[in-house]
């Protein structure tokens, strides 16, 4: 059921931001009957004694916090604390009435205003987990994957009908794999089915080629000869329901084509950048949004890992010709990835612009990516390390880009998931003491900011630990799920 279908009392209740942000009105639970609510607005809202808050509040009970109950104590250590939130963060199935997609098993959701589960949040939420022993948890929440690859097609970005038109990083064979590691390589068997489905979903082509435009289509681009590269993408051409006067504000500052700069601020929420400096024409605009033009490395690396999976449950299940035609795929993508991605003077990977044919000028931290898949060789690898420790090192970690431009997703933040595949794409490469210092500093900050506030956060600045983090579309927020998660696991690490 989705509640931004009310028409005008849904754009009414958005534009006037009378909730505490965009995304608390779609995530109400309705007291009554949609058509009801409906009718029931209809007949008052021209009233001179209307009061639309009051009307919402009498209508709709609001989500309730994930910390309504639970106390903070500082005192107690960082481990503790997480492993009391394990429970604070855990979900049930639930079959609510509202914009919620239900799931059969329990899940972890990140926290604060992010009441559902996240796709790539999950993975390093998993890491965390792990390391605490519930591996049924982690197995839950695959599963609950798989169902939606089953029911949907695809991994939504979150379990929101709001959701449906995107999705998120893939990694999915990468929980996959952390199964693995405990059950055994049957796990691929299981899963098989699932990944494919996944597979299928970011590789979809039109079944008339001369449909796609600018040599792209959906989530692939053209580069001939057969090869495809990938892309972010999004269904909808429309504000998201839960930003809705944020992409409103957005488009009338722009010059592109409404349609156009909705669909690349959805593109580029699908890619968990958002946002971020990474996908603008111009640094410090938002407004000259550009996701869908820009092939991402760290997307590519992604699906890599996906086919080179798929190759290994291929050869299990015995089908030796998919086996080879995914092996094929993946040694192409490989190439592609070090061609296309690779800047030989600037010694460092950088995004591609489909359109323009030439990298991204921006260094950001999806340059990890290679080394933590295994596809950088030792000298790419050399390169990307030494720009970490002479740019992005800092006292508290390692900065997401160079750039300050207000923009979460840009410096002076930090985030715990590229934290860790910098850590461990390092790792493998045998940059371990530089690996080790970037751990150092992220543990400090986190062990500050936790000493100070009692929480453990979504993102820190890690340019000043005295700080919390802040730009973006929201407040700050605590919790929080892959920040725990990589927590535990760079401590339990050695």
């Amino acid at each position: 059921m989705e509640i931004y279908e009310l028409g005008q009392l849904f754009e009414e209740v958005q534009l006037k931001d009378i909730l505490s942000d965009g995304k608390t009105f779609p995530d109400c639970l309705p007291k009554y009957p949609l058509k009801a609510i409906q009718k029931s607005y209809n007949q008052v809202k021209n009233k001179t004694n209307f009061d639309l808050k009051s009307f919402v509040l009498a209508h709709f009970d609001l989500p309730k916090s994930d910390f309504d109950d639970f106390k903070s104590d500082p005192n107690k250590s960082i481990t503790k604390h997480i492993d009391a939130l394990w429970t604070v963060l855990t979900r049930q199935p639930d079959k609510t009435e509202s914009s919620l997609i239900p799931l059969p098993h329990p899940f972890v959701v990140p926290g604060g205003r992010f009441r559902e589960i996240y796709y790539w949040d999950s993975y390093f939420t998993m890491l965390g987990l792990r390391v605490s022993k519930r591996f049924d948890l982690i197995e839950n929440m695959v599963d609950n994957f798989a169902y939606l690859l089953e029911k949907i097609g695809h991994i939504p970005n979150g379990n929101r009908t709001y959701y449906v038109g995107r999705s998120q990083p893939p990694f999915f064979a990468a929980m996959v794999q952390l199964l693995v590691e405990e059950r055994g390589d049957d796990i691929l068997l299981k899963y098989l089915p699932a990944l494919e489905t996944e597979y299928d979903f970011w590789m979809r082509k039109p079944i008339d080629h001369n449909l796609h435009e600018r040599g792209a289509y959906g989530r692939i681009c053209y580069f001939g000869d057969g090869f495809v590269i990938n892309r972010y993408w999004d269904e909808n051409n429309t504000p998201r329901p839960e930003s809705y006067k944020e992409d409103i504000e957005i488009a009338g500052k722009s010059k592109q084509k409404p349609e156009d700069i909705y669909r690349h601020i959805r593109a580029a929420a699908e890619s968990g950048w958002d946002f971020s400096s990474r996908w603008f024409k111009k640094k410090d605009k938002l407004e000259t949004i550009n996701t869908m033009n820009i092939v991402p490395v760290d997307l590519n690396c992604l699906l890599y890992n996906l086919e080179k999976t798929l190759e290994k449950a291929y050869l299990l299940r015995g089908s030796h010709q998919e086996a080879k035609a995914l092996k094929t795929a993946a040694e192409r993508r490989k190439n592609l990835i070090n061609n296309c991605f690779w800047d030989e003077e600037q010694d460092f990977y950088f995004d591609f612009d489909f359109q323009s044919r030439e990298n991204t000028p921006n260094k950001t931290l999806a340059a990890v990516f290679p080394l933590f898949f295994n596809i950088a060789s030792p000298r790419q690898a050399e390169g990307v390390a030494e720009a970490l420790e002479k740019k992005f090192l800092k006292k508290g970690g390692l900065t997401t880009t160079l750039i300050k431009t207000g923009q979460q997703w840009d410096a002076p933040n930090g985030w715990a998931p590229l934290q860790w595949m910098a850590y461990k794409g390092l790792k493998n490469y045998g940059h371990d003491k530089l690996a080790n210092k970037i751990k150092k500093n992220w543990l400090n900050a986190n062990q500050r900011i936790y000493e100070k506030t009692g929480k453990m956060t979504e993102k820190y600045d890690v340019y000043n630990q005295d700080l919390e983090a802040g730009g973006g579309e929201y407040p700050l927020q605590d919790g929080f799920g892959w920040t725990n998660g990589v927590c535990l696991a760079l401590m339990a690490d050695n």
